[in-house]
C-alpha cells in the first residue's frame, strides 16, 4: 500500500465536499475546486476525513498522487497557497495596472502580464511580487510563467527569481594573460 495514499484528509469545518464518479468538488472559505480523480481510484468520506481507495494494484501509483490532488484542494480552499518572486537588476521593476502587471526588465518595451481569474497579484516595494490563490497547480504556473519573463542570468544574476531560490554563479571570460610575446 502507498504510505502517502493511505494517510486519511482531515477535512476542516467550513468546507463542502461532493463527491462524484471520478471527480470530487470541494468548496471552502477560498473557493471552489473540483479536482480529477485518476481512473481506479475513488475517494470515501468517513468521520469528517476523506480516504482515497484503489481497488487492487493495478492503480498503485496513482494512488498517492490522487489523495495529494484532494489533500492540496482541501488545503487551498482554507489556507491557500503562495509564491513570492523577487526582481534583480538596475531599472528592474514592476507595477499593478487594472488586471495587469506592468514590467519594466530591461528590454527596450515594457511587458503587460495579465492575471489568470482565481489568482491575485500583489506588488511590494516595486521588486516583491506574491502570486497567490486556491488552486496549488495554478499558483505555481502563474509563477513560473512570471519568471520566465527575465529568468535569473547565471553571469550577474540579475532577473526574476522565486524568493530563496539558490542560483549557481558563473565565472566571466579570463582576463587577457600578461607576458604573452
Amino acid at each position: 500500500m502507498s504510505r502517502i495514499g493511505r494517510k486519511p484528509i482531515v477535512v476542516p469545518s467550513g468546507v463542502k465536499i461532493a463527491l462524484q464518479p471520478g471527480c470530487v468538488e470541494v468548496q471552502g472559505p477560498k473557493g471552489k475546486l473540483a479536482v480529477p480523480l485518476p481512473k481506479g481510484i475513488q475517494v470515501e468520506q468517513k468521520d469528517g476525513t476523506l480516504v482515497a481507495v484503489r481497488p487492487g494494484d493495478e492503480y498503485r501509483a496513482l494512488h498517492g498522487l490522487a489523495r495529494a490532488l484532494v489533500a492540496n484542494a482541501v488545503r487551498g480552499v482554507t489556507e491557500g497557497f503562495k509564491k513570492e518572486l523577487d526582481i534583480v537588476g538596475v531599472g528592474y521593476r514592476a507595477e499593478i495596472k487594472g488586471k495587469a502587471v506592468n514590467f519594466a526588465l530591461g528590454y527596450s518595451h515594457p511587458i503587460e502580464f495579465r492575471i489568470p481569474e482565481g489568482i491575485t497579484v500583489t506588488v511590494d516595494k516595486q521588486t516583491h511580487i506574491v502570486v497567490s490563490g486556491a488552486d496549488k497547480g495554478q499558483v505555481g504556473q502563474v509563477a513560473a510563467n512570471i519568471r520566465a519573463l527575465r529568468p535569473p542570468d547565471p553571469y550577474k544574476q540579475k532577473g526574476i527569481r522565486i524568493t530563496g531560490e539558490r542560483l549557481k554563479k558563473k565565472a566571466g571570460k579570463a582576463g587577457a594573460k600578461t607576458g604573452a610575446a
